[in-house]
């Protein structure tokens, strides 16, 4: 960093002739390092030396465009906007004008509130003024936001040792010790990423790692920046190598433990929590992190007694009583309790009342019905202007759902589309991304490249896909097969997606493969090493002992070429809607992942289904009777002959169990949880009619979709 640099200059100094430096010993405990703060960046490096780190991201490399890290020209403008006033404000007290130091600052503030050193600076100017309870306001929120501001720190410890406040004094000088035994390059990274200053931070780092490639601290640093850019898998591989060296380093541990989570590897994220429980079994942290690897992993039970104990103690408003209520409230509605898990979404929304993802819970639950009052909360929280963005979002769709209960249809569509629109502003969803890689699908996978692979892959039955589109009716099929004596339903398994990205590279906005032509690569050991892996990586979600199992993760559509080739003798189901119908029930549907990117414009579901359509006949040309078409309105007019075709398909023979599947008990991931476990009727056909006059664009954007989707 240049000396002129405004956040570097001012964390080399103290508090001058003001305030006197002391120092406090860094505490050593068990492991010679004890529980450090949260400000703790590093570690002792090991005796052992496991596998380095691979060298070769210390090379420069551009931000990926459109991922988060990467700073658009505007961000560029604000954070020189930022830096000139923090360095209008800095020669302004060394003026000794302090009051229009403040002014700046002020100014400051209302563009960038969260500048950690906004606020360092405004304790310097307050310890100019003599008035040390300002100083040390400033001061703690500037430390809360960045840890890594040693002046700070220095100047908390003096202003609380001349208060006559020992206990926090010697916190302070904790920290500060904390942070001197860090190298200077690793402290400066850390501020510079805590205030958002990923470029500069990465630069700093890449310059120290060249000297010192194996200090463990500088890797999970550096690891965080590659996180934020949206490299997950270069964060993860650092991150391994870091505990592989400091396996006792737990702040990486968990640091790892969350990249495998956002890697959709949750086994192995619980196996990182549950050592870390081991070593500090009361963590808060570790056991949030072991909790959300077991709802990924579909383990809801144990969740439940997590939060609990969680909530154990806590008083019963706050932030985090109303995510832990509304965490446990969605494992207890997974898991069939309804009234608790109302209960607890109520109790969410009494900690924290504009909190919209729980006022959507109780609307996604389908049957919960919003009284007046209720009604009326939602309508004046939703007209707020300080409301954030996702929670206007969750209660635009909670509105609408509300609305179409009451029969206000015309309402009701006004607010899903206010909800719609503000979370499509929030994505990045192009349809002519997907158009193009269902061309390319096309060129790559032809009857000639499945002809010259016969044979190829691992022949088990074990899997059944049910693929699609979301809001077909493919949870309704999943609890079918799922009440057959030899079917186990899982969730919506995301082996087949991560593989193909592995394989082909990710489109960054819209999550498709990059290169489908990559799959051509693919040799035979390697497609049937792919379909050992499945059943390997899939284990830990099958624990009935059942000899087939469902994964229903609808975007597998555009894998079949994959899936056929890893699994030839897996059993594949599309299940259809009327486009209608299936339009207007993605339209109404809020989902909790990014996954479904499409469904908040009517152009493009339309586009999507049509894309979807034309990819499903080239699977059906190339692969005949491979695939097994399941039309949702077919099962509504005759339900056994629906199901015997299926299990048939499946090589199965037909059980009853399957025609009474509303009284299986089992856990229920997907926003249809409720309605299957209800007796199958007709309303999913109709719904979408009391919406004709405003859906008319989408029965012309979807053009002859509209007739055609079955052939």
């Amino acid at each position: 960093m240049a000396a002129q640099d405004p956040r570097a200059a001012d964390d080399q100094s103290g508090c001058g002739v003001v305030l006197r430096r002391r120092r406090a010993p860094f505490p050593r405990g068990r492991g010679g390092g004890g529980r450090q703060p949260r400000s703790a960046l590093g570690a002792q490096r090991r005796r052992h030396r496991p596998h380095p780190p691979d060298l070769r991201i210390l090379r420069r490399r551009p931000a990926r465009s459109g991922l988060a890290g990467a700073v658009p020209g505007g961000e560029r403008g604000a954070v020189k906007e930022r830096d000139a006033l923090l360095r209008e404000a800095q020669g302004l007290r060394a003026s000794q004008r302090v009051p229009d130091a403040l002014a700046t600052l002020a100014r400051l503030e209302a563009l960038n509130p969260g500048f950690g050193r906004l606020h360092q600076e405004r304790g310097h100017c307050h310890i100019l003024l003599r008035d040390g309870p300002a100083a040390i306001e400033a001061l703690r929120e500037a430390v809360r936001l960045n840890p890594s501001l040693p002046a700070s720190w220095d100047m908390l410890e003096q202003l609380y040792r001349m208060a006559g406040d020992a206990a926090q004094a010697a916190t302070a000088a904790q920290h500060l010790a904390i942070l001197k035994q860090l190298p200077p390059a690793v402290v400066m990274a850390n501020s510079l990423l805590a205030d958002g200053d990923l470029e500069p931070a990465e630069a700093v780092l890449r310059d120290y790692l060249r000297q010192d490639h194996l200090n463990v601290g500088a890797l999970r640093l550096f690891a965080r920046i590659r996180l934020e850019r949206g490299d997950l898998a270069e964060a993860e591989a650092l991150l391994l190598s870091v505990v592989e060296r400091a396996p006792d380093y737990h702040a990486a541990r968990f640091d790892y433990g969350m990249v495998l989570l956002q890697r959709q590897k949750p086994a192995q994220a619980r196996r990182e929590a549950e050592r870390l429980l081991r070593d500090d079994p009361d963590n808060r942290d570790y056991l949030k992190q072991y909790g959300a690897a077991c709802v990924a992993l579909g383990d809801h039970e144990p969740v439940i007694d997590v939060y609990a104990r969680l909530l154990d103690g806590l008083p019963p408003t706050g932030p985090e009583v109303a995510d832990l209520r509304l965490w446990r409230a969605n494992a207890l509605k997974v898991t069939g309790r309804q009234a608790e898990a109302i209960a607890d979404y109520q109790a969410s929304l009494a900690a924290r009342p504009d909190n919209g993802v729980a006022w959507f819970s109780l609307a996604n639950l389908k049957t919960y019905r919003f009284s007046d009052d209720e009604v009326a909360r939602m309508s004046v929280l939703e007209a707020r202007n300080d409301l954030q963005d996702m929670d206007r979002v969750y209660l635009g769709f909670a509105l609408g759902k509300a609305l179409e209960d009451r029969g206000d249809h015309e309402a009701s569509w006004r607010s899903y589309a206010r909800g719609n629109a503000v979370r499509r502003g929030l994505g990045r969803w192009r349809p002519e991304v997907a158009e193009a890689h269902a061309a390319r699908l096309k060129q790559v996978f032809t009857a000639k490249v499945f002809a010259e692979r016969a044979g190829w892959g691992l022949e088990d039955p074990a899997p059944i896909f049910i693929l699609g589109l979301p809001r077909s009716g493919s949870t309704l099929i999943e609890q079918i097969l799922a009440s057959h004596s030899q079917v186990e339903g899982t969730q919506e398994l995301t082996e087949i997606g991560r593989y193909a990205a592995e394989l082909c590279g990710s489109d960054a906005d819209c999550g498709l493969p990059l290169d489908p032509e990559a799959l051509l690569d693919l040799t035979a050991e390697g497609a049937r090493a792919l379909g050992e892996r499945f059943l390997t990586e899939t284990r830990t979600y099958r624990r009935l002992g059942r000899p087939f199992f469902v994964d229903k993760m609808p975007n597998n559509f555009w894998h079949i070429g994959l899936i056929h080739l890893i699994l030839p003798s897996a059993t594949i189901l599309d299940v259809r809607r009327e486009p209608m119908a299936c339009g207007f029930s993605n339209l109404k549907q809020l989902f909790g992942t990014t996954n479904q990117e499409f469904t908040y414009g009517v152009d493009d579901i339309a586009r999507y289904y049509r894309t979807y359509l034309d990819v499903m006949r080239h699977w059906n040309a190339v692969l005949p009777g491979r695939v097994l078409r399941v039309a949702y309105e077919d099962m509504v007019e005759d339900l056994e002959g629906g199901v015997r075709r299926m299990v048939d398909h499946a090589g199965l023979p037909f059980e009853p169990a399957c025609l009474t599947f509303h009284e299986t008990r089992r856990s229920v991931r997907t926003p249809s949880s409720e309605q299957v476990r209800q007796p199958l009727g007709r309303d999913g056909l109709t719904q979408w009619r009391n919406y004709a006059p405003w859906l008319e664009p989408l029965r012309q954007a979807l053009g002859g979709a509209v007739t055609d989707y079955k052939d």
